[in-house]
């Protein structure tokens, strides 16, 4: 692997021999050693910056999965600590005593229905008000995590609650493994680790270490994407599988294959590829098609009813789904009429100026295919409102491109402190339970 240049950051190559340092080291050192002898005061600030390069030179030395786990760990610090400090705040709430600790303030908001699902399970009826519409129930949260956590709780007999923040953390671990190696296809090792830091940094990125299925999806999601840049198509079929029955990302990864295999076809003569593997990746396409419809037809076989599904994610709309439509609502609700029914659009045009902007086309082909089918998923199917921001997470390829946008490190640095203090913004906003003066309170 490629030695990190030194504007690129402290990363140097997860495979640098013995105890060599990086050349940014060696002229620190040369520094240190002309530098006259400091009076008292500063003597504190000179032991932590020793200390700081001889951890930083340590770590440059290791592997590059020692090098992603310890930065995924800080990273999970810092999102425990915003909690921790949010979780003092929190008043009356409809789960638990004022000022939960760390702990309990993780189970609230969805947490609370994985845990229904857990213990539970799925209602075989769906559960309808006094006027005969669906309400609120478990078939709009999909089984792989709830199920993966009740098995491991009865296996073991651990409390659900700590299996289901165990499984959280460790999948928000592998994927940022996972997301190292795919971001290691298109750069070298220190953009590729700046990369991973703006996804672990992220200001949605708490949701990783939260008992929800974001974690786990993520982890899911990028081994698909990853075998799918290697061009191993059949291998992928089982990941992408689980990944589309942790959350629902079958209908854009499905659309984002069509496209690809639709380039490859028309591209196969001057790049070569061979018509096996246009066939295996058609087989992966229809596969991932069928398996974004797998669970709305369990939801249909397990209730008896065809629209189970559909029905119970509209209860959370508050109406039945016309698609792109509450893009517009939302937009003559925040800028009225004119500017509401302008504003989608400013919204797509500023989505395809980016994705095909010079710095993300680094992702490659297969990646910037998925974030474009994604954003068209959303604008489609979703209703914005504050869970959007949640729903921004599988994006995660463009924090190689925000990354790759410029080696300063003072740029890298700057938007890291960034998205701490808008991970706080999130905390504090959305996770922490405040009463709206109609009732109820913003879902993160």
């Amino acid at each position: 692997m490629s030695v990190t240049r030194a504007g690129d950051g402290a990363w140097s190559s997860p495979g640098s021999a013995g105890g060599a340092r990086s050349a940014a080291f060696d002229d620190d050192d040369a520094e240190r050693a002309t530098t006259p002898t400091r009076a008292p005061s500063s003597s504190v600030h000179a032991a932590l910056a020793s200390g700081a390069l001889r951890s930083t030179g340590w770590l440059a030395r290791r592997p590059w999965w020692t090098q992603v786990l310890v930065l995924f760990a800080a990273s999970r610090v810092v999102s425990f600590l915003i909690f921790a400090a949010v979780a003092l705040q929190q008043g009356m709430n409809p789960w638990f005593p004022p000022q939960p600790d760390y702990f309990h303030f993780l189970q609230i908001w969805d947490s609370e229905w994985y845990g229904r699902i857990v213990q539970h399970g799925y209602p075989s009826v769906l559960p309808r008000s006094p006027s005969g519409t669906v309400t609120e129930n478990a078939w709009a949260f999909y089984p792989v995590f709830p199920y993966l956590v009740r098995i491991l709780a009865a296996a073991t007999t651990i409390p659900w609650q700590i299996v289901a923040q165990a499984i959280a953390m460790l999948a928000g671990f592998g994927a940022a493994l996972v997301v190292y190696r795919l971001f290691r296809h298109f750069a070298e090792h220190g953009t590729s680790m700046w990369g991973v830091a703006f996804f672990a940094f992220f200001p949605v990125s708490a949701i990783l270490q939260v008992p929800y299925a974001e974690s786990l999806g993520t982890l899911f999601l990028a081994w698909a994407l990853l075998w799918i840049v290697e061009r191993r198509y059949l291998a992928a079929i089982p990941v992408v599988a689980l990944a589309c029955l942790t959350r629902p990302i079958g209908v854009p990864l499905a659309a984002a294959l069509a496209a690809l295999w639709v380039i490859r076809w028309f591209r196969r003569g001057t790049h070569g590829a061979a018509l096996g593997e246009l066939a295996r990746l058609a087989v992966l396409t229809i596969a991932s098609g069928a398996l974004a419809l797998a669970w709305p037809a369990i939801a249909w076989a397990a209730t008896g009813v065809m629209t189970a599904y559909t029905d119970t994610e509209a209860v959370w709309r508050g109406s039945d789904l016309v698609p792109f439509m509450p893009w517009f609502d939302t937009g003559h609700y925040l800028f009225g009429p004119v500017l509401g029914t302008i504003a989608p659009f400013v919204l797509v045009a500023v989505v395809v100026l980016y994705l095909t902007s010079a710095h993300v086309r680094l992702v490659g082909v297969e990646l910037r295919l998925w974030c474009a089918a994604y954003a068209l998923y959303l604008l489609a199917f979703l209703y914005p409102q504050t869970s959007t921001f949640r729903m921004m997470l599988p994006f995660f390829p463009l924090a190689l491109a925000g990354a790759a946008l410029s080696r300063s490190r003072a740029y890298r640095g700057t938007a890291l402190v960034m998205f701490v203090l808008l991970q706080i913004m999130w905390v504090v906003w959305l996770w922490k339970w405040s009463e709206l003066p109609g009732g109820g309170s913003w879902p993160p």
